[in-house]
């Protein structure tokens, strides 16, 4: 912890948005959240979320469920429609500390983000700076180191399924891919 809310609780220094307030669910006060991973996982199982507006503070999740591939909340203090509505486009965040354990092959995309990408040559192909999904798969958004020269100077976009990455180093912070630097 590092910092601290103008309520004086302490601020995680591990937060991580997950997702953003999209709008107001019904007319008890009851937020509707789009969440960045297609099981919400963390959105569900943590009690405590932090929103950045009107500035970042800790709310109390006193219920939260899928609905529609968003997830519908219930905050403690929020009371009413027009109290949900003020907190629309607030960033959801919560500390990675408290994010369900994933099975041994399986990561969250906020751990790939800022990993150096090598083929299985040994080259360079950049740096994963965004993840997106397809539909049918997770899709790394590789981009070019500064100084790259000309046949590595695109952005890459790789499926991350296992024909073509092939291993993820979280310790020495790089990800192996059978992809060339002409792809």
């Amino acid at each position: 912890m590092t910092d601290t809310a103008a309520s004086g609780v302490q601020i995680p220094d591990d937060l991580t948005q997950v997702g953003y307030v999209s709008g107001a669910y019904g007319v008890a006060g009851s937020i509707r959240v789009t969440p960045f991973s297609t099981d919400a996982d963390a959105l569900l199982n943590v009690s405590t979320w932090w929103l950045d507006k009107p500035g970042l503070h800790a709310v109390t999740v006193r219920t939260a469920k899928i609905h529609g591939g968003d997830v519908v909340a219930q905050l403690a203090g929020v009371v009413g429609r027009d109290a949900s509505e003020a907190l629309k486009g607030a960033a959801v965040t919560i500390p990675r500390s408290q994010f369900p354990q994933l099975p041994a092959d399986e990561f969250y995309w906020s751990d790939l983000i800022g990993l150096d990408v090598i083929n299985l040559q040994g080259e360079a192909l950049g740096q994963v700076t965004d993840m997106m999904h397809n539909g049918a798969q997770s899709i790394l958004r590789i981009t070019p180191l500064a100084g790259a020269d000309a046949t590595s100077a695109a952005e890459r976009l790789i499926p991350f399924v296992d024909h073509f990455v092939k291993t993820v180093d979280q310790a020495a912070r790089t990800i192996t891919v059978d992809w060339g630097l002409d792809y």
